[in-house]
């Protein structure tokens, strides 16, 4: 088998400085545990930048946009058009995501892994097209194993410009009308669950949509199921949703810490980490989303959301809700005196 790219190896974690990290919160001036997992990711944040002073000045967010097949089956409460159309809102700035992005001063760009139409050029977006749309994939895969590669290429490219633009973290978002059906699909193929545990509203459909949606999940893994990662975001996937596995890939090997979104991120994140089990301790999730597959899919990975606000917007905007929390941590870690420096007893 050739060697691909995302088999190069994910960076370690400095296990000296975890260690000198966590004694570093024992000797701060508060009491110890007081700042709950604050002090955790605080201590994390310092292990991944390799430094007693974690910054999350430089924040990265790419959102990447791809149209579904699958929406032929009447998967979505919106039409596919919607796709282009936001893509064009993100470049114009009147997205949430484009909202959050000016009010953190982050970096934002959108990247067009396959809208149905090609679109015109637009600020701030990058033309990576790997296809019209995926196929439709109750009847055949989703795309070719060509296309799968060049959609993780765009992750990777897009992983690739954050470090070299000097990112202290990652967010990925999407945007893609029927990608909770792909995810949906993915994640059943992967984990073998049944379409009903993982199908829901998604833009906003009824009980009876989600109904159909699921039936819908369940004739395409009839056809198509496989538990190999990389076989399923082929044959079930999004180029979007194959485009943000690739870029958590890469972010695990160039030591760039990843906060995760929501229900569609996660299961790159799921993709990723069956890929490559070690990319684990480079991914914070930011959220537990209002689509019902998403809190057993956290569940399964085992982590632990930062907050649960209802959102379920997709485009990286919960990820960014949480930004300020891991930039909390890295500031306190970082900043806060020790007793010895402050003069303060203790107990």
């Amino acid at each position: 088998m050739s060697h691909h790219w995302f088999d190069d190896p994910i960076a370690d974690l400095d296990g000296a400085l975890l260690v000198a990290a966590r004694e570093r919160q024992l000797q701060l001036t508060k009491p110890p545990g007081s700042l709950g997992r604050l002090e955790e990711l605080g201590v994390t944040l310092a292990a991944m930048q390799g430094t007693q002073q974690p910054r999350m000045d430089q924040i990265w967010i790419t959102v990447f946009a791809g149209d579904h097949g699958v929406t032929a089956e009447g998967v979505s409460a919106f039409p596919s058009v919607v796709t282009a159309e936001m893509v064009r809102n993100f470049a114009r700035g009147g997205a949430a995501i484009s909202v959050l992005a000016r009010e953190w001063k982050a970096r934002l760009e959108v990247v067009n892994v396959g809208t149905v139409q090609p679109l015109e050029e637009l600020p701030g977006v990058l033309d990576a097209r790997v296809g019209p749309g995926t196929a439709n994939f109750v009847h055949e895969p989703a795309m070719t194993v060509a296309q799968l590669h060049d959609a993780l290429a765009a992750g990777h490219d897009a992983a690739e410009r954050a470090a070299i633009g000097g990112a202290q973290l990652f967010i990925g978002g999407e945007m893609g009308i029927g990608n909770t059906t792909s995810a949906a699909a993915v994640a059943c193929s992967l984990l073998g669950l049944p379409a009903a545990q993982l199908a829901g509203p998604g833009t906003g459909l009824d009980a009876a949509g989600v109904g159909r949606k699921a039936l819908v999940i369940e004739r395409a893994l009839a056809r198509h199921r496989s538990d190999q990662p990389l076989t399923a975001l082929q044959r079930l996937g999004g180029f979007e949703i194959a485009a943000l596995t690739g870029a958590y890939l890469r972010c695990g090997q160039l030591g760039v810490p990843v906060l995760v979104d929501g229900f569609i991120s996660t299961v790159a994140a799921l993709a990723a980490v069956r890929l490559r089990p070690e990319l684990a301790h480079w991914l914070f999730y930011a959220h537990c989303s209002a689509e019902p597959g998403h809190r057993r899919l956290l569940e399964i990975l085992d982590a632990k959301p930062l907050f649960e606000l209802g959102m379920r917007l997709g485009e990286g905007s919960g990820a960014a809700v949480a930004m300020p929390i891991l930039r909390a941590a890295a500031a306190l870690h970082a900043r806060m005196a020790t007793f010895a420096e402050a003069g303060v007893s203790r107990a």
